[in-house]
């Protein structure tokens, strides 16, 4: 029986130990999509406890506290910290099979030396052990950071965003790790929103353009995408429920966002004529930028309107929602490949079922212009379990190559996430140490070294152009 959670876990054949440990346990990394604070990176927060470093916003958490029947103010609520921390480690003992349990065992043993398996009846001790560090000068923000060997970091930031933090950043020569800002324009997008108006004030103020049309609203965004650009800002990402291809005329588009301007509810066609005139202009706009788009849909948000209500987003409480039609999300990009203008593209999805959809419709799209321009984004959000990652890398593979992978991100909020990208490497060494083992691909050490170097850092660096 192996011991738990060794340096060999997850690696089950001597070729996969050795693509982990002699390649992709070296490796930096490379965070091209998380939801870190650039206010926190600068100001370097300390935390005070294991609880505001782990569980302070982490919606992972809370849904599986919720699941174990913890009472929201251990959650969310105004419970001690300490008690927070142990109801945390009373669900982590139900939590057998979740990559949380592992997650947060490579987080305990990498950044706390604690190598046991925490429960109930230890939390205390353990407690103690992760406050002890915390409280250490070499703990910080920033020090987390490094000790994880990140070199690069991209936040989201909105469109009207100032990006005073990442200023302030990129003036201060005592950390050496780039944070760009990455542009999310979703509560442009979002026109059906009680709050779109009250934003396009805040769209016009901050790019000086008056949004009073729709070519109006792309000139702002423009505006503000060069402002973008000149904070260092290569990539792009868009927040949606699916990818859908309503085509219409300039009329009909500026018919529909002055009907929303004058305060009138919009039909859901006129809502799928807009978005898709939205993301179209983006598109060519991020391809005039040399700018990367990403695309994460599949979500269905917000189920439980009495915790939304009284927490807000980000609670917890979404769910995989349906599939992208197959054929608008590929009419979409085709639309922006006719006119030479489609972009280097990721395309995400939350429901597993579309692995093959992506694998598929990104291959329509490749040209000579870049390597794997059109990806299918790593396992996300509710997929980025063992059997998920395995199951995208797979997929890629059979259907297209995987080699040109861009390989894994953090999408979180905690400065402590960055052992997802060991957990994947891990995963990823031992599919192809497999592969290899059982005959099907050579036992190549030069061509190997390549690919797991790659798809654990290289390919990202060179697909996004990042300068590290």
């Amino acid at each position: 029986m192996k011991q738990f959670m060794d340096e060999d876990f997850l690696l089950t054949t001597p070729t996969a130990k050795r693509l982990y440990h002699e390649y992709a346990e070296r490796m930096p990394i490379v965070d091209y999509h998380c939801h870190i604070s650039p206010r926190e990176i600068y100001e370097d927060r300390k935390f005070e406890n294991i609880t505001q470093a782990w569980l302070g916003g982490d919606h992972y958490k809370w849904r599986l506290m919720r699941s174990n029947g913890v009472e929201e103010r251990y959650i969310t609520g105004d419970a001690p910290d300490r008690d927070k921390f142990r109801k945390w480690a009373q669900t982590l003992e139900m939590a057998i099979g979740n990559p949380l349990y592992h997650w947060s065992h490579l987080e305990l043993q990498r950044y706390f030396g604690f190598h046991g398996y925490l429960n109930s009846e230890n939390a205390d001790e353990v407690w103690d052990l992760c406050n002890r560090k915390l409280a250490q000068a070499d703990y910080s923000a920033r020090s987390l950071i490094r000790l994880s060997r990140v070199t690069l970091l991209c936040t989201t930031d909105d469109p009207a965003d100032s990006l005073e933090w990442h200023e302030k950043l990129a003036q201060d020569d005592s950390f050496d790790v780039q944070v760009l800002p990455a542009w999310r324009p979703d509560r442009a997008m979002y026109l059906e929103k009680p709050d779109y108006l009250e934003y396009l004030k805040t769209l016009s103020a901050a790019s000086g353009v008056a949004v009073d049309s729709f070519a109006a609203l792309i000139a702002a965004l423009k505006k503000r995408m060069a402002f973008f650009a000149e904070h260092g800002c290569r990539v792009s990402d868009h927040g949606l429920a699916y990818v859908m291809y309503e085509p219409a005329s300039s009329a009909q588009v500026e018919a529909v966002f002055s009907k929303r301007l004058s305060g009138s509810a919009i039909s859901a066609c006129e809502e799928r004529i807009f978005k898709t005139a939205f993301l179209t202009e983006m598109g060519r706009a991020y391809h005039e930028m040399g700018w990367v788009m990403q695309l994460h849909y599949g979500v269905k948000r917000d189920n439980n309107r009495r915790l939304y209500q009284a927490l807000g987003p980000d609670a917890g409480i979404d769910s995989i929602g349906t599939s992208a039609p197959a054929a608008e999300l590929a009419d979409f990009l085709n639309a922006l490949a006719e006119t030479d203008e489609l972009p280097k593209t990721v395309l995400y999805s939350l429901n597993p079922s579309d692995n093959a959809v992506i694998g598929t419709i990104i291959g329509c799209f490749q040209d000579a212009s870049c390597a794997g321009k059109l990806q299918q984004g790593s396992a996300w959000w509710f997929n980025d379990h063992k059997s998920g990652i395995r199951e995208q890398l797979t997929s890629l593979a059979s259907l297209g190559l995987l080699g040109n992978f861009i390989g894994m991100l953090t999408d979180s909020r905690s400065f402590l996430s960055y052992t997802r990208h060991e957990y994947f490497r891990r995963i990823l060494c031992d599919l192809v140490g497999g592969w290899v083992e059982n005959g099907e691909y050579p036992a190549d050490e030069r061509a190997l070294e390549k690919l797991i170097r790659g798809i654990s850092y290289d390919n990202a660096v060179r697909y996004f152009g990042f300068s590290v």
